[in-house]
């Protein structure tokens, strides 16, 4: 009796390739191609790359990751917001020294257009340092955050967290309270943008 084949389905005939872009704020530069079966369900897909990858300059690059979330979907290209970004762990372990400091700090902030994100900032000291100073260096940091994110719109301020001129802003206003040896916006994260909250105000104003 002969045998009876079955066909393989090849599961890449029925896929679309979906080219990732970056947002303006990152150059409008294409981030990957992503297989997709349905173009419009690609929304809300979270991409991962380095900054390295994106921009092709610094080798230090490699060391900070970047995620951004497809936002809409036109044609076969996806157009993405910044969700956020992060040092690879194996930077912020080569960071960690004994005798040294370390003092951290978290707190959102609302963009001038009205985004919230979640940034953590990290600093080590040359030495040890007490709680004064630690809380000294927390306000720097704080109060320089709140000024920029207040005078930026979104893209604008995540390029300038990711490319470290805030960090160099706090670092230079920070090494005044005590020396340090590095202070860096470690992470950031995307809390809520005004498409998202308009939407909730809509759903708690439509009767059930």
């Amino acid at each position: 009796m002969p045998k009876r084949t079955t066909k393989v389905k090849d599961k890449w005939r029925g896929k679309t390739w979906l080219k990732v872009i970056a947002p303006a704020s990152f150059g409008n530069t294409a981030v990957t191609t992503l297989p997709v079966t349905e173009v419009a369900n690609a929304t809300s897909r979270v991409i991962e790359t380095t900054l390295y990858d994106l921009l092709k300059d610094d080798p230090n690059y490699y060391n900070i990751k970047l995620y951004f979330k497809i936002d809409r979907v036109e044609g076969e290209n996806g157009y993405t917001i910044f969700k956020g970004h992060e040092y690879s762990r194996e930077f912020m372990r080569s960071l960690i020294r004994k005798g040294s400091s370390m003092v951290n700090f978290i707190s959102d902030y609302k963009s001038r257009d009205g985004y919230v994100l979640r940034v953590y900032v990290t600093a080590f000291t040359e030495g040890r340092v007490n709680y004064s100073k630690k809380s000294a260096m927390r306000a720097v940091v704080d109060g320089i955050l709140k000024e920029r994110a207040a005078a930026l719109p979104y893209d604008h301020l995540v390029q300038e967290i990711v490319l470290n001129k805030v960090a160099s802003e706090v670092f230079a206003q920070a090494k005044k309270v005590s020396a340090l040896r590095h202070l860096g916006i470690r992470k950031t994260k995307l809390i809520s943008s005004p498409k998202v909250r308009e939407q909730e105000v809509e759903e708690l104003a439509t009767p059930a």
